[in-house]
């Protein structure tokens, strides 16, 4: 049996590993990741769940749409089908360009189309995606407090808020989870946002625990040379000049620390996240079952507190 842990309040136990899906919502839009086939990424969706994992998390805007419902194929007439988590806010207009909303009447078209793409009659958890616009948060809440009391959603979270931002939404309700990014590369949510829903037991679900694929081993300068024009990664910093060296020396560390386990260092790199009490689980994405095979040892492979400690020594020395 593949261990789980109690997510916050929600009642639900998820396993340390969730499968993203926003890479297989493919290329051809403003955070796409090139192009990506769809039987492939079901297959990959049904690779993760043989392998244990018991949660998939997707948005509305991964490929505009198209994630949710390859998400739906997936786990169309599975017996035990995962929890599945999905975010709204981001929408987008004919032109494929992405505007915000958290207007009342935006989000609830925005539940019926994602209940219809992925076919299912009620999400386990639904997040804001982002608090934009920063004015409509209390809207935007209220909101997602009614689709919970209609039973349209399970459970109501937040993504991306800043510690002032959970405040201002829990004088409406109280916020069930949170999802921030966090890894190695951006550990800056673990000094005010980490220790404030630990406080307050509010789960927490971290995204790009390995730098969207920076941390996995596999990453080379060549590498990002050769990604698609549409691939957001070619023009984040992180993956440029001094810090994608700084970086790649990071991971030969991890790998370090792996090759004793025979792991490779993205699972290091997501057990670095689930050292911080504070963290639920992390969402590992994939787009081949292959590398859900690789990153599942994450379900169980822990830090020793020597080795979190050599992880630190080395961003301490190389901020």
């Amino acid at each position: 049996m593949v261990e789980t842990r109690q997510f916050g309040n929600t009642g639900m136990n998820i396993t340390a590993v969730g499968f993203g899906a926003w890479a297989i919502g493919g290329g051809n839009w403003e955070f796409g990741w090139g192009a990506q086939d769809d039987q492939e990424s079901i297959d990959t969706i049904k690779k993760a769940i043989d392998m244990g994992i018991n949660w998939i998390d997707t948005a509305a805007v991964y490929g505009l749409g198209h994630s949710e419902e390859i998400v739906g194929k997936a786990i169309k007439g599975m017996n035990q089908r995962p929890y599945i988590f999905s975010k709204c806010s981001m929408r987008w207009d004919n032109e494929r360009k992405i505007y915000r909303s958290l207007k009342a009447a935006s989000l609830r078209e925005e539940i019926e189309n994602s209940l219809r793409r992925l076919d299912i009659d009620a999400l386990d958890l639904y997040q804001i995606h982002w608090p934009d616009p920063e004015d409509e948060i209390e809207e935007g809440w209220s909101t997602l407090v009614e689709l919970k009391k209609e039973g349209k959603v399970r459970h109501i979270g937040v993504s991306n808020f800043s510690v002032e931002q959970l405040q201002r939404a829990e004088k409406i309700a109280p916020v069930e989870t949170q999802q921030p990014p966090y890894s190695i590369v951006e550990p800056t949510y673990e000094t005010e946002i980490l220790p404030y829903c630990k406080q307050q037991n509010i789960g927490v679900i971290v995204y790009s625990p390995m730098f969207s694929g920076l941390l996995t081993g596999k990453m080379t300068a060549e590498r990002v040379a050769q990604m698609p024009q549409d691939d957001w990664r070619r023009t984040n910093p992180e993956f440029q000049g001094e810090r994608l060296t700084r970086n790649l020396q990071l991971t030969e560390l991890l790998s370090e620390i792996g090759r004793g386990y025979n792991v490779t260092p993205g699972v290091v790199a997501v057990a670095w996240t689930l050292y911080n009490p504070a963290v639920s689980a992390a969402i590992v994405g994939a787009r081949r079952p292959s590398q859900v095979e690789e990153t599942s040892a994450a379900l169980s492979f822990r830090l020793s507190q020597g080795e979190y400690e050599r992880i630190q020594q080395f961003v301490a020395q190389h901020p």
